[in-house]
């Protein structure tokens, strides 16, 4: 069963720190197991409450940062997963291209316009 990769700001956390609870919605109607990414470092952490995500929150503290592929290959060998094994939603195209460099499939995700039938469509497509 793949994991999805979850953007935490922007994605699932909202600027003010709450959670965009249509996308929790969504998300929690897959059995996958979740992973919320972010580079946040301990204050961030503190100002977006990623603390109160329902979900495992993953961050490199800005090093190095989701641009880099860096980041991707750290957590897939942190979580013992491979490319093949998740997938990834992101509202930043460079942090999307960076995952895409190592193979992982991933779908852009518009944070300005909060299209969630297009991220269904995704997961639909994606996920075994």
């Amino acid at each position: 069963m793949k994991t999805i990769l979850v953007d935490a700001i922007d994605g699932l956390v909202l600027k003010d720190g709450t959670i965009f609870i249509e996308m929790l919605e969504l998300l929690q109607s897959y059995p996958n197991p979740k992973i919320v990414l972010t580079g946040a470092n301990d204050d961030q952490f503190k100002k977006f409450n990623l603390d109160k995500v329902p979900y495992e929150v993953f961050t490199l503290k800005h090093n190095p940062e989701k641009t880099d592929p860096s980041y991707f290959k750290i957590l897939l060998q942190k979580k013992k997963l491979n490319a093949n094994d998740v997938i990834y939603f992101e509202h930043s195209l460079d942090a999307m291209k960076s995952a895409e460099s190592l193979g992982i499939k991933c779908f852009f995700y518009d944070h300005t316009k909060k299209d969630l039938p297009a991220l269904k469509t995704f997961l639909d497509e994606n996920l075994d």
